[in-house]
């Protein structure tokens, strides 16, 4: 049973490479690669040598648990986005772990809160940190007076200027959607949000004589959102954390296919599977590699922002609660039925009477999100 991703190497690496030729001419450094998750598909570990063809020192993970993955297949500095906080026991004990058996000048920390800080301020050697803002995310970070008296503080300060704490810049996690009443002119909200914390940054930096860099780093801006913070803050220092555009803004060079495992024409009423559904008149069963283990089946609550989009969700629904769910498998031009919801390693697909039937050992294409997906194998990047 196999369901694989199959990488078009030559397309995929020139999107990779391109895409960081941009991102790095309109932000005038180069992109750092977010290698976080399931490493979007294709594995933390093939993308973490993969990053290191691309300029640059620095890529990110998502947690601290996946922090040890990427350090062992990279040379690369490691920056860990999820913030560090004494009060995650579990991520703290994983920390103490990964630092006995790291050279810590490798790792940076995102600090969100005053716990996070003061848990560093004591011991040893020297601690990297990007202090995060909290942004219209609203998720993570410093509000702007928690951030100011941040550097009001006599113990963070000592520990900067010591060495024991190096603040390596601001961090910024832009939302994805725009409002929906953007005023005109000055740029974008994220643009002008970006803009706002510069000047804070900026200016708590000016009334300082600590060593801190005044580099910002940001996720969800656009070339042209990167190249009006410039415009408009020709002093910025500006790292671009890039994921799903870098590493899947091709699609066209990944397929998905799970490989027909069994095939059997049904005369009409037969009842299959755990649920014994009965299927169409005539129709064909197919056994097929992926199942809830691979992320088949599986999904997100719908955003459902416009009216289309909840039609579509709630026609959807309405199909689920009557038994019905199309599957993510392509066989001659149609996304197929679902004879009942994924088992664990594999799916039972209907086709209905007429179409052509693959055999045993055919490949269906399957459209899936690759974020949440977890193949058997991949195959042409080695």
């Amino acid at each position: 049973m196999s369901f694989v991703l199959s990488v078009n190497a030559d397309r995929w690496r020139a999107h990779m490479h391109s895409t960081a030729a941009e991102i790095a001419s309109v932000t005038g450094f180069p992109v750092v690669p977010v290698i976080k998750g399931n490493g979007y598909g294709l594995g933390q570990a093939r993308l973490a040598r993969e990053a290191e063809s691309l300029t640059g020192t620095v890529v990110a993970v998502g947690t601290v648990f996946e922090l040890e993955e990427v350090l062992s297949h990279s040379l690369s500095d490691v920056i860990v986005l999820e913030p560090c906080d004494p009060r995650d026991t579990a991520s703290s004990h994983t920390w103490g772990e990964v630092g006995h058996r790291w050279d810590s000048t490798r790792i940076i920390r995102t600090i969100s809160s005053m716990a996070g800080l003061e848990s560093l301020l004591e011991g040893s050697g020297s601690v990297r940190v990007i202090l995060e803002g909290r942004t219209s995310m609203h998720r993570f970070g410093f509000t702007e007076a928690e951030l100011l008296r941040v550097f009001a503080d006599h113990a963070v300060r000592d520990a900067i200027s010591r060495g024991r704490i190096q603040i390596l810049g601001l961090a910024l996690h832009l939302p994805l959607e725009q409002p929906a009443d953007e005023p005109a002119g000055g740029g974008t909200a994220r643009v002008r949000e970006v803009l706002r914390w510069h000047g804070i940054w900026q200016a708590e930096l000016a009334t300082t004589e600590l060593p801190i860099d005044p580099t910002l780093w940001l996720s969800h801006l656009t070339d042209s959102e990167y190249s009006d913070v410039r415009r408009f803050a020709s002093d910025v220092l500006v790292r671009a954390r890039v994921g799903t555009r870098l590493w899947l803004g091709d699609r066209g060079g990944l397929t998905a296919q799970g490989c027909v495992l069994a095939v059997h024409p049904l005369p009409d009423g037969v009842h299959v599977g755990y649920r014994q559904r009965s299927g169409p008149k005539g129709g064909t069963l197919l056994i097929v590699s992926g199942g809830t283990t691979h992320g088949i089946g599986l999904s997100a609550p719908t955003p459902a922002a416009s009216l289309r989009q909840r039609v579509v969700t709630a026609g959807t629904g309405a199909l689920d609660a009557a038994g019905r769910a199309l599957s993510p498998f392509i066989w001659d031009g149609k996304q197929r039925w679902f004879a009942e919801t994924p088992h664990q390693h594999h799916s039972m697909i209907w086709l209905p009477r007429g179409v052509v039937v693959p055999q045993i050992g055919d490949l269906l294409q399957a459209d899936v999100r690759f974020t949440t997906s977890r193949f058997d194998a991949v195959l042409g990047l080695g």
